[in-house]
């Protein structure tokens, strides 16, 4: 798609206030393929201002009517599924059959689930003498990340939508022509002028006076834990709600019964996809010493196959920080068997696929979120040291369990500190909810869990 030089607001492009820009690289060559602004202060209280205007008529739409434009901006994003994929590649270098396959796909279910809570949410219930209403919370402000730029978009704006909010986004600098591309969608589809706002711009800068602004009734945010941190903070401070879906360091526990090579190639599999940067990836397996040498040699094996399929990382930074952790791990004894620097390509962000073995719970590759196609092996000595192990970080977003039978992993599941745990390769379900236990986050994104964050209750008794 051809970039556009302003801002998406109230209805239109705008030419945007800031004067700066922001260069946006295709991370497999590093060649700049578009210009988009950078929005600044003044472009972010003109959106917020445009939301408010917005909100009475949007909060007032029947539900029926705002699930009807989100299924034709469904319709709009499934007729242009080729170019979304496209785009994405283009600017966070992700292999196409993955952009088609994940970053196209999984976002058109997501707005199609969200079009039909939209029209069978129980917006009103009678609770005894009482009747409860959930109505909008107001406008949001919605600030995404990178590493799934369209999915988290819709997992965002599509539940606002659906609730009667309105919103400004600020989409990461890295991929702001997927957001772009988004606009250009709702548009099409035919929701209302400043229903959807879209600044382009810094997160220090943009980022900051979205969160700052006194119009913003709730900031939904995904990205790093330091900066959900600093968000909340701001946010409490003017008692604004926020939803935060921050870092991961999710375990993928193998017990003895499980079928190893399955849950091992599995489990590579899902910490390569999207080059490692996802913050649910199971980056830490933890299997039983009596398997453990078997599990290693596996995993190093299966790594190996992905050294020509998987993208690079976002961009220069990411690299060296991807680098710098593989360079810690070597530093506190863990033992490279797969990986291990950057890719012997000339141009691109790529790092080779890494597998650390003899790994301790305590190292930082172990404990720390590294965002990029690094998986450590730790083993465990039985099954209460499993559990040790994979609640013993600060965080908690996802995780997974094999074993022989489904009860067995559902019983330590159970007892994991996390939000969502696959049982034997479980299939990912748009309806369930997403988010963390811990310092992985405040609230739930996805199906009815997703929706209710951005509704507020009201109750009439009689």
């Amino acid at each position: 798609m051809k970039a556009h030089d302003g801002i998406y607001l109230d209805g239109a492009w705008r030419p945007a206030a800031g004067r700066e820009v922001i260069e946006v690289v295709d991370p497999v060559d590093e060649r700049v393929i578009a210009r988009v602004p950078a929005g600044d202060a003044v472009d972010v209280d003109a959106a917020v201002r445009a939301a408010r205007t917005a909100l009475p008529g949007w909060a007032a739409t029947p539900p029926a009517e705002r699930a009807a434009r989100l299924a034709a901006l469904r319709d709009v994003l499934a007729a242009r599924k080729d170019e979304i994929a496209e785009t994405v590649t283009a600017e966070l270098g992700a292999p196409l059959a993955f952009s088609q396959a994940v970053h196209a796909a999984v976002p058109i279910a997501v707005a199609g689930s969200y079009a039909e809570l939209a029209a069978t949410h129980p917006f009103e219930e009678k609770v005894g003498n009482s009747t409860v209403f959930h109505e909008p919370i107001g406008v949001v402000g919605a600030i995404t990340p990178w590493n799934y730029p369209l999915h988290q978009i819709v997992a965002k704006v599509a539940p606002a939508l659906a609730a009667g909010c309105t919103v400004v986004l600020k989409p990461a600098e890295d991929t702001p022509l997927t957001a772009q591309l988004f606009a250009e969608a709702v548009h099409e589809a035919g929701v209302p002028a400043g229903v959807l706002n879209l600044v382009t711009g810094l997160g220090p800068v943009a980022g900051q006076a979205l969160v700052e602004h006194p119009g913003v009734d709730l900031v939904s945010f995904t990205g790093s834990t330091a900066v959900g941190r600093r968000i909340a903070a701001t946010a409490g401070a003017a008692v604004k709600k926020v939803a935060l879906e921050l870092g991961g360091k999710s375990a993928n526990v193998i017990l003895p019964s499980a079928d190893l090579a399955r849950a091992v190639n599995v489990g590579v599999a899902n910490v390569m996809s999207n080059s490692g940067q996802t913050c649910s990836a199971w980056t830490r397996m933890l299997v039983h010493r009596d398997r453990y040498d078997e599990a290693v040699e596996l995993a190093a094996a299966a790594a190996a196959k992905y050294a020509d399929r998987i993208g690079p990382v976002v961009n220069a930074e990411q690299r060296a920080r991807v680098l710098g952790y593989i360079e810690k791990g070597v530093a506190e004894g863990a033992r490279l068997v797969a990986g291990g620097a950057r890719s012997p390509r000339e141009r691109g962000y790529f790092v080779s696929p890494t597998v650390f073995a003899d790994v301790t719970p305590d190292m930082a590759v172990a404990q720390e979120e590294i965002f990029g196609p690094v998986l450590s092996v730790l083993r465990y000595e039985d099954e209460e040291d499993a559990l040790r192990i994979a609640n013993g970080t600060v965080y908690g977003l996802a995780g997974a369990v094999w074993a022989g039978d489904e009860a067995e992993a559902v019983a330590f599941a159970r007892r994991m500190e996390t939000g969502q745990v696959d049982i034997n390769g479980g299939r990912f379900n748009p309806l369930a909810p997403f988010g963390g236990y811990k310092q992985s986050g405040v609230g739930r994104e996805l199906g009815a869990h997703g929706l209710a964050e951005y509704l507020q209750t009201k109750s009439l008794q009689f």
